[in-house]
């Protein structure tokens, strides 16, 4: 019971030094932009053109391998004996075909082209921007100078809260 009429006391004393709080209007005695500088990047594309070497393989001519593969085949076939000719044709074939193959071959080169080619390139370019973001207010209210930073520019007059409490 003592504990319930001490809490009903207490509350009963805030609520006798309650604050006094309304509304106002100060007048603006300054107010100063707060720029800050974003970067904004952009892309910057240009198109170059490129030139491109290559070699274009000419067709082989395969006449000269079979040929050669042929006759050294024919001629292997001539050592030997039994067993030994087969062997000996089989060499004489394989050793025909790399000569024949050689020999036909011997004069071809590859063709080198040389093209131009369109190429893009791109690169990120820095684009720096002022962008405002607050306003920095000075306002007078009873006689004395007040400073706060707001996200919009107040105009000439300023709505203000006033809280009076005692001491």
């Amino acid at each position: 019971m003592k504990q319930i009429s001490i809490t009903v006391a207490s509350v009963l004393m805030l609520t006798q030094v309650e604050a006094h709080a309304f509304e106002a209007i100060a007048n603006v005695v300054g107010v100063a932009p707060i720029t800050e500088q974003v970067n904004h990047p952009t892309q910057q594309c240009w198109t170059e053109t490129q030139q491109v070497t290559q070699a274009v393989p000419q067709q082989r001519n395969y006449l000269g391998a079979i040929v050669g593969g042929v006759a050294g085949g024919l001629l292997g076939s001539q050592v030997g004996r039994g067993n030994g000719r087969v062997a000996g044709a089989a060499v004489g074939a394989g050793v025909g075909a790399v000569a024949g193959d050689a020999v036909a071959n011997q004069d071809r080169s590859d063709n080198i082209v040389t093209t131009t080619t369109p190429v893009q390139r791109c690169r990120q370019v820095d684009n720096f921007q002022a962008v405002t973001t607050g306003y920095m207010v000075t306002y007078e209210y009873d006689g004395q100078r007040f400073s706060t930073r707001l996200p919009y520019n107040p105009g000439n007059q300023l709505r203000v809260n006033v809280a009076v409490t005692p001491r």
